[in-house]
């Protein structure tokens, strides 16, 4: 129940031509304390309830679990969310002997796409695409949870 995971921005939508899979993901968090996030996830017609833990010095491994749920309890409890949901498409691109997360966020967070990749423990290689960016694993910004919260298009202004 332990996530091995490196996040990193991506500098292009050339991943797009690679992708094998694409959904549509909507999510909201029941908690998004650091410390122990609940997660309600709907990804296309299937629904999810995540906990995940706070990640570890170096940010790539915490504690995660997931179940599948009924997609009829997943959207009454996005109903009951924190505020600031998440939007985004998630496409899957197979990069040598592993699977790359791409999400390209809508509404708030327009503009940012990360991509994340999933590996058996913290040294593991893997192969890095041309559209592969700077490495933001550590950087807990970039965690969906601070985004509901702190939307990208904000960043920048923050006056809105």
């Amino acid at each position: 129940m332990i996530e091995i995971e490196r996040k990193f921005l991506v500098n292009s939508t050339a991943f797009k031509r690679q992708a094998f899979a694409e959904k549509r993901i909507a999510q909201g968090y029941l908690n998004s304390d650091p410390e122990r996030t609940v997660r309600i996830r709907i990804a296309n017609d299937k629904g999810f309830l995540t906990i995940k833990g706070k990640g570890n010095e170096s940010g790539m491994s915490r504690f995660e679990w997931e179940k599948e749920i009924p997609v009829e309890e997943a959207r009454a409890l996005l109903a009951l969310s924190e505020k600031g949901a998440i939007d985004k498409t998630r496409f899957e691109i197979k990069a040598g002997n592993h699977v790359f997360e791409v999400d390209e966020f809508h509404g708030e967070n327009e503009g940012l796409i990360m991509a994340e990749i999933e590996l058996l423990s913290e040294a593991e290689s893997f192969e890095k695409p041309e559209w592969l960016g700077q490495e933001v694993t550590n950087d807990e910004r970039f965690y969906n949870a601070y985004l509901s919260k702190n939307p990208f298009k904000y960043w920048l202004d923050p006056k809105k």
